[in-house]
């Protein structure tokens, strides 16, 4: 970028600071605690969430859809692949990964014996780089996936194998949180569940709490993990009855203090995730957010700076939980380049959160205090045309990584250099 181009973005960004001042609000105290924010970026971007067991590209209710050139084949590829997105994206963040990204030396171990040696190498590249990591245990595309169940399955021999499964995670979560210093979030999610309507909602319940249980029995330090459930509306192959539901899950957090994981493509679409948030953490001490974008149902495409984001961000910052609330991405898109959807991502969610950080708060929370209904209506709308672009660009040129769309040639050229040569 050109000294010329540096200083007209310096310039706007004077001008922006000082429109939001006569607001009240204190731009650089904004941006000071947007670059203390971690976003966990999902892995499974990258390669489609086929993992590296050498199967199948994903099923068992996961379901990426497009055949765009580059696919991450193996970890140092993937790995590649996160370093440049993450060096075109400002701010320091975190990494998610699944089990299936195991990288063993010698014959594979099964799922159900993983161990944290099998993730040296993720261990390794995170310490190097300064990253948290997160991880989560997999449920899906694996022969014990028996007619659609796992944890809650009625064959004992199937839940054993996945209950020693979610052990194991819980063990690799817990070494990688010690190594890295930064707790690790552990999150459950299965996709159990009937096609058509069951004659029995209640057995595959029950069966699931007993699974939870085990897994979660032995004690670990939370200062190196966290344990999270996720629920979900329905799925591929579960549209009728899905195990793992909302309620299901809300009480199993609050009755076992763990994190509630509330996945914005998980719930029918006229629900709100921004909505649960003030419901959910008066009852416990933290929450997850996977953020996605549905398009009619859970199709996990790219976040954008869309409606449903910017109410998400509005709520965690408003509520002032960013220090409870951990924020991860989770979205799968081949139809595009995959580096560039982790970019987007990304960056819209880091947007919505700067968009909130610059809201005159105190102003329309008085408003709304005193009933001037009116007043707080016509400022919000007035918030949606302030100069946020500006203040983003410079928030880019300070943490030196491409304002605007300047990242977008970079990714180009590497996907000539480096993708288009992946067979």
């Amino acid at each position: 970028m050109s000294a010329a181009q540096e200083r007209t973005i310096e310039q706007a960004f004077e001008s922006a600071r000082h429109t939001y001042r006569n607001h009240g609000v204190d731009v650089e105290a904004a941006l000071r605690r947007l670059e203390s924010i971690p976003i966990s970026m999902h892995c499974w971007q990258g390669d489609d969430v086929a993992g590296f067991e050498g199967g199948s590209l994903s099923d068992g209710g996961i379901l990426a859809t497009g055949a765009y050139p580059g696919r991450a084949r193996d970890g140092d590829e993937l790995r590649a692949d996160i370093d440049k997105a993450l060096n075109l994206i400002p701010g320091q963040h975190r990494v998610n990964l699944h089990a299936i990204y195991a990288e063993p030396t010698g014959t594979r171990p099964d799922r159900d014996t993983l161990a944290p040696e099998h993730f040296s190498r993720w261990i390794d590249w995170a310490v190097e780089r300064g990253l948290g990591l997160d991880f989560n245990p997999t449920f899906f595309s694996h022969p014990m996936l028996r007619d659609g169940f796992t944890l809650a399955s009625r064959d004992e021999g199937v839940r054993r194998f996945w209950i020693d499964h979610g052990r194991a995670c819980r063990r690799i979560a817990q070494h990688m949180g010690s190594v890295l210093g930064t707790p690790c979030i552990n999150n459950i999610w299965i996709p159990d569940g009937f096609k058509d309507t069951p004659a029995d909602r209640w057995t595959p319940r029950k069966l699931l709490r007993e699974s939870l249980d085990a897994i979660l029995e032995q004690p670990m330090d939370r200062a190196h993990m966290r344990d999270a459930v996720e629920s979900k509306l329905f799925g591929i192959g579960s549209e009728s009855y899905v195990v793992g539901s909302a309620e299901f899950y809300l009480g199993y957090a609050v009755q076992r203090n763990i994190l509630l994981c509330l996945d914005s493509g998980h719930f029918h679409p006229t629900e709100s995730v921004a909505d649960k948030l003030s419901s959910v953490l008066m009852q416990l001490d933290g929450a997850l957010l996977h953020v996605s974008r549905p398009v009619r149902w859970d199709s996990d495409h790219v976040v954008t700076l869309d409606e449903q984001v910017r109410a998400i961000a509005g709520e965690v910052v408003g509520g002032h939980c960013l220090d409870r609330v951990h924020i991860g991405l989770d979205f799968f898109d081949a139809s595009i380049n995959r580096i560039a959807a982790w970019i987007i991502g990304m960056r819209s969610m880091l947007k919505a959160l700067l968009e909130a950080l610059l809201m005159p708060r105190e102003t329309l929370v008085a408003m709304e205090a005193e009933g001037d209904y009116t007043g707080r209506l016509a400022l919000l709308e007035e918030c949606r045309t302030l100069p946020l672009g500006a203040v983003w660009d410079y928030y880019c040129l300070r943490n030196s990584v491409p304002p605007g769309l300047a990242w977008l040639q970079d990714v180009r050229q590497y996907e000539k250099d480096v993708l288009g040569k992946r067979s």
